[in-house]
């Protein structure tokens, strides 16, 4: 009968802490991102970190509204981009339309899906769903 209670407390607890938890990760990435920003820096820039998924859910939610605003796409999310159509930031950085490249990436009206994509590995099927530069890419991949 102990045991039985035992596992009954534990789950009312561990969905009250899942709760509690879920309900603060808006809050909670505000504060890292505020209190912590080089912290918060260091996890939006770098797309091979772990993070907890409603923590990583919230830092995509929080990008796709514009926060914070000193992210630049076409500096952390471009390049990876650019690897899954099978090109070289090197050999795109020469070719004429790249600066134009570069500004639609940081006007991508998609940026938190795509940081989203990138940390999850998406395949380039996947990239030419949303991202604004796919027909770009694709026509230098092409040759």
């Amino acid at each position: 009968m102990a045991t039985a209670q035992t596992t009954r407390t534990a789950s009312w607890w561990q969905r009250l802490t899942e709760r509690c938890y879920a309900t603060s990760t808006a809050q909670l990435v505000r504060d890292v991102q505020y209190q912590a920003g080089p912290t918060y820096d260091e996890l939006l820039n770098d797309l091979e970190s772990p993070l907890e998924p409603g923590f990583e859910r919230e830092m995509a939610r929080q990008l796709a509204a514009g926060q914070p605003s000193d992210f630049v796409p076409a500096r952390t999310l471009m390049p990876v981009m650019m690897q899954r159509f099978g090109l070289q930031e090197a050999e795109v950085a020469a070719e004429p339309g790249y600066n134009a490249m570069r500004k639609t990436c940081n006007g991508c009206p998609v940026v938190g899906q795509c940081w989203k994509a990138m940390r999850a590995g998406a395949e380039v099927e996947a990239c030419r769903g949303f991202c604004p530069n796919a027909r770009a890419f694709d026509r230098l991949a092409a040759g």
